[in-house]
C-alpha cells in the first residue's frame, strides 16, 4: 500500500499533454469561459504553473466551459496579459504567483464583473472578486524536512531554492530548515536561495543543477528542490550523482514531482505538495455554483507518495510522518520553531 503523508487526503493530479508557446488558443465550449495567466515560468514547468493550469482544465470539463492562457515572458508584461484576457470575455481569471498580486487587484477594481483567483496571493483586505488561494508551505516544508534528516546518512541536508522575494518560498525553506532540525538537532543545513530577481529565479534549471552538485561535494545526501524549473534542475542532477551503493536522495515541491519530473525518479523520495490544482477545480466550481470565496482560502498541503521509495523509507519513518502531520493540522506543532503548542 502506497503512503500520502500530509494534511489532505490524497488527490491524484492528471497528467495532461500541455501546449507550447506564449498564447494558447482557446478552447470552445458551452460553459463558463476560463482563463489563466502564468507567472515568468512556462505552462508546462511541471511544477507550479502547470498544476494551477489542470486545476482550470479540470474545472472546465467539469463545466463544459472553454479555456484560454497566457504565458507570461516578462513581469512588466503582468497587467496588460490580464488585461487581454478580461477583454476577450473570460469570466474567470486566475493569477500564478505572488508577484501577480498588485496587478490582479487593480483588474478586479477595473474589472469588477469577472472573479479573479490569485494563486499565493494573500489578500489583506477583502475584496468581493477576489480570492486568494494560500497555502502553509511551512507545514509541508516541515515534513519535508523531517523525511530529509531521517533518510541522510551524511547529517547533511540542502535546498535549492527561487527568490526569498517570494514570502511561500521562504516558508517552505524555514519549515524544511525547521522540520530537519526537529528530527536531528545535530543536522548541517545548506539552503540557498537563487540569487536573480522575479524573471529569473524559477526559469534557471542550469543554476539548479550547479548548486544541487556543490550542495553535494558539501556532503549532503538529500536535497530539496523549490523553484520551478530551478528546482527541477536541482532534482534531475541529484537523480545523475546517486548510484546503489551510495544513494543521494532528492525531494520535490508543489505537487507530485514523480508524476511530473520523471528523470528525477531515481532519487525522488516524495515531494512537499501544495494541492493546487485541487484548490483552483474547487474555487472555480464553488463560483459557478453562485458561492464564489471572497478573502483567502487556504488550500491543503501534505507529502506525496514514497513510490518506488516505498520500501526504503523505514516504518516507524512513515509513522512518525503521519503523527507529525497529525500535530501540524489540529496546531500542535509550529512548523516554524519544531515547538509543540499547548
Amino acid at each position: 500500500m502506497k503512503h500520502f503523508v500530509g494534511i489532505a487526503l490524497v488527490f491524484a493530479l492528471a497528467l495532461m499533454a500541455l501546449p507550447f508557446g506564449a498564447e494558447a488558443p482557446a478552447v470552445r465550449a458551452a460553459g463558463p469561459k476560463l482563463c489563466l495567466v502564468t507567472d515568468v515560468g512556462e505552462i508546462d514547468d511541471r511544477s507550479f504553473n502547470q498544476s494551477a493550469y489542470e486545476g482550470l482544465l479540470a474545472a472546465a470539463e467539469e463545466l463544459d466551459g472553454e479555456t484560454e492562457y497566457i504565458e507570461t515572458q516578462n513581469a512588466t508584461d503582468y497587467a496588460n496579459n490580464i488585461q487581454t484576457l478580461a477583454e476577450a470575455g473570460c469570466q474567470v481569471i486566475i493569477t500564478v504567483g505572488f508577484a501577480l498580486g498588485d496587478a490582479t487587484i487593480k483588474a478586479a477594481e477595473q474589472y469588477p464583473e469577472i472573479y479573479f483567483i490569485g494563486v499565493d496571493q494573500f489578500q489583506p483586505t477583502e475584496v468581493k472578486n477576489v480570492v486568494g488561494l494560500i497555502f502553509p508551505e511551512a507545514k509541508a516544508g516541515f515534513l519535508a524536512g523531517v523525511l530529509a534528516a531521517r533518510m541522510s546518512k551524511s547529517g547533511v541536508v540542502a535546498a535549492v531554492l527561487g527568490t526569498d522575494q517570494v514570502p511561500p518560498v521562504v516558508a517552505f525553506k524555514e519549515g524544511y530548515e525547521a522540520g530537519a532540525r526537529y528530527a536531528n538537532p545535530d543536522i548541517r543545513l545548506i539552503s540557498t536561495y537563487h540569487p536573480g530577481g522575479l524573471d529569473k529565479a524559477f526559469t534557471d534549471p542550469e543554476w539548479g543543477a550547479q548548486t544541487a552538485k556543490q550542495a553535494f561535494d558539501q556532503g549532503a545526501d538529500v536535497i530539496f528542490g523549490a523553484g520551478g524549473k530551478t528546482g527541477n534542475g536541482a532534482l534531475e542532477e541529484v537523480a545523475k550523482l546517486t548510484t546503489p551503493e551510495k544513494p543521494v536522495y532528492c525531494i520535490g515541491v508543489d505537487t507530485d514531482q514523480w508524476e511530473t519530473v520523471e528523470a528525477a525518479r531515481p532519487c525522488l523520495i516524495s515531494s512537499a505538495m501544495k494541492l493546487i490544482t485541487k484548490g483552483v477545480r474547487d474555487l472555480i466550481v464553488a463560483w459557478s455554483k453562485g458561492e464564489p470565496s471572497s478573502g483567502n482560502f487556504v488550500g491543503d498541503v501534505g507529502l506525496a507518495p514514497f513510490h518506488d521509495f516505498e520500501d526504503v523509507v523505514p516504518d516507524e519513518v512513515k509513522k512518525e510522518l503521519e503523527e507529525i502531520a497529525k500535530m501540524l493540522l489540529s496546531g500542535k506543532l509550529d512548523p516554524l520553531t519544531g515547538q509543540k503548542v499547548e
